[in-house]
């Protein structure tokens, strides 16, 4: 982190675009959340991110790119800092990380599955359960509870329903999709010398490994 904050200094005193973000705050239906929870009293936001780490990230031992297991790899958090990124998108008030549980491979330097919460300035409830042993469908979803009714997130915030009800999100043409609007961005960026960089994400991330309580978990082989 102390990189990143001096990355963002140099940038700022060489006059130079820098560009540090995250792909799923740019996924179809979050901006329509952000807006809908915009004017929201929140009352509880769960988090439920769980996917099978041998479909994403296969045959590590054998490749010898066994990164994410190693110190400073993430673990669980490689895919987890994607809710967190559409968590700090979407929110219109900041939050930050009061509790954290880690569970670790007897073998491995990262956590395999993570418990999370955090305080909001209103006292909503702010729970994650992020897993990388979940077998079968994927699940990457955010619900929110609030006094207007309740909004849920699927498919890592590519598509959005309020109160049970699917909306249909407008994409841009001819080009669309996370990677396509990240690419657009940069280049405005590059037009008018701004920068953009969002720490926000990491900084939960950080917090979660400093504020966590250890767990041994099964060892994880590949």
């Amino acid at each position: 982190m102390s990189e990143c904050h001096e990355l963002v200094r140099l940038a700022k005193a060489k006059g130079v675009c820098l560009f540090a973000t995250w792909h799923p705050s740019s996924a179809a239906a979050v901006p329509a959340a952000k807006a809908w929870l915009a004017n929201k009293q929140l009352r509880e936001l769960t988090i439920i991110w769980k996917e099978d780490v041998r479909r994403w990230h296969p045959d590590q031992d054998w490749t010898g790119l066994d990164w994410t297991w190693q110190a400073g790899g993430l673990g669980v958090f490689d895919p987890g800092i994607n809710a967190l990124s559409i968590l700090t998108e979407i929110l219109p008030q900041l939050v930050h990380l009061t509790k954290s549980d880690l569970w670790f491979p007897e073998n491995r330097q990262t956590p395999i599955a993570a418990k999370l919460e955090s305080a909001h300035p209103d006292g909503a409830s702010i729970r994650a359960e992020f897993d990388w042993r979940k077998k079968g469908d994927q699940i990457w979803t955010i619900n929110a509870k609030t006094d207007d009714g309740d909004l849920l997130l699927l498919d890592g915030g590519e598509r959005m329903q309020v109160n049970g009800v699917s909306h249909d999100i407008a994409k841009s043409a001819p080009l669309n999709g996370e990677y396509a609007d990240l690419y657009a961005q940069m280049a405005r960026l590059v037009f008018t010398g701004a920068s953009d960089v969002d720490l926000s994400p990491m900084t939960h991330v950080v917090d979660a490994f400093a504020l966590g309580t250890r767990h041994e978990a099964e060892a994880f082989f590949d």
